[in-house]
């Protein structure tokens, strides 16, 4: 089955936004839609995706899908993963090559986010894979939007972090 470019992107886009894995994998296998297709919006299937399902983003990511792909404010797909604290989807992510140190335009990096929207498990896994010295644009660093939240045990593990990534490097 031959589709335009626009109703393959609005397809593809649209059984990834509903979670339905059987119709992204027949998109992608029967229909040789690519991953990156974008729908009339200009968005792909992994921006759009239900990020819960992380069998959705593991076959859109194993058919070659951009794991770093930016909308037009910097949000990428891992900066989604963490706004919505799904750990699963956002280690999927890093797995396929998603950076968790490309900010969005106000400079968060998905810790940021993460932090701000209270995940601990997922700061608890970014944590070591960020760069905790990064600043948004407001001049904070992941430790100071913790500080903000007054959540103490998220402060913890990031001075932990800190500390044991200075001893590493010494």
């Amino acid at each position: 089955m031959v589709l335009s470019e626009n109703d393959a992107g609005k397809g593809l886009t649209t059984a990834a936004a509903k979670g339905n894995t059987a119709e992204v994998r027949r998109m992608l296998e029967e229909c040789r839609v690519h991953p990156d297709t974008v729908n009339e919006f200009g968005r792909t299937a992994l921006q759009v995706m239900m990020m819960g399902n992380t069998n959705v983003a593991c076959l859109l990511l194993e058919h070659g899908a951009d794991p770093n792909i930016q909308d037009r404010f910097g949000v990428t797909p891992a900066h989604d993963a963490s706004r919505g604290g799904f750990l699963d989807t956002l280690r999927a992510l890093v797995d396929f090559g998603a950076s968790v140190n490309v900010p969005d335009s106000s400079g968060a990096l998905p810790i940021h986010i993460a932090i701000r929207e209270g995940y601990r498990d997922v700061v608890e896994y970014l944590a070591p894979r960020s760069n905790l010295s990064h600043h948004n644009t407001s001049g904070e660093t992941a430790l100071d939007v913790a500080r903000a939240s007054c959540t103490p045990d998220v402060v913890e593990l990031l001075e932990r972090q800190l500390e044991s990534s200075l001893t590493f490097k010494s």
